[in-house]
């Protein structure tokens, strides 16, 4: 069963619309920049094609000002036993540290809540990733426990992954 088509969420600085296929070459650009890469591993021209044409699990571009400035990928959990959404978001260097990634994620969230009805969140950064933590803890994510070996790194090794969750009402 396909995913939910991705509506476009209007926020005060960003926009949030999905993926298409002219986004390919700057989510690549994206995707590659050397501090992304490093959270988000090997991406490839055919890798990002593949995201652009995932239905099962659609992906929002991310803009600020008329340039993709990010990406936010959203899994939807359809089991009603343990129903709820996870979140995947990473920004181009020159854009962190603005607060663009905390606003499109409230923003995803929110829509999340009033129109697919989640209670219920969870992200997961590299627990290496002290600055993704941090935003994430201020827009009310708590950690939850450490996700042992949970992904491989260019370096070839396994890194541990920190989960995190929020529950709607939890949002700040």
């Amino acid at each position: 069963m396909a995913g939910p088509e991705l509506p476009v969420l209007h926020g005060e600085r960003v926009v949030l619309r999905p993926v298409r296929d002219e986004d390919a070459a700057a989510l690549l650009a994206l995707l590659t920049e050397p501090e992304v890469a490093r959270w988000w591993q090997v991406w490839d021209a055919e890798r990002v094609r593949g995201l652009i044409g995932d239905r099962e699990e659609p992906a929002f571009a991310i803009e600020a000002g008329g340039e993709l400035v990010g990406l936010l990928l959203v899994g939807e959990e359809p089991s009603p036993m343990y129903r709820h959404a996870s979140l995947d978001i990473a920004i181009a260097t020159e854009h962190q540290g603005r607060g663009l990634g905390p606003e499109a994620l409230r923003l995803a969230i929110r829509h999340l809540i009033d129109e697919r009805r989640h209670h219920r969140f969870t992200i997961d950064p590299s627990a290496a990733n002290e600055r993704a933590i941090r935003a994430y803890t201020r827009l009310g994510f708590k950690p939850v426990g450490t996700l042992r070996r949970h992904e491989r790194h260019a370096d070839g090794e396994w890194h541990d992954g920190l989960l995190m969750d929020l529950l709607a009402d939890e949002l700040l």
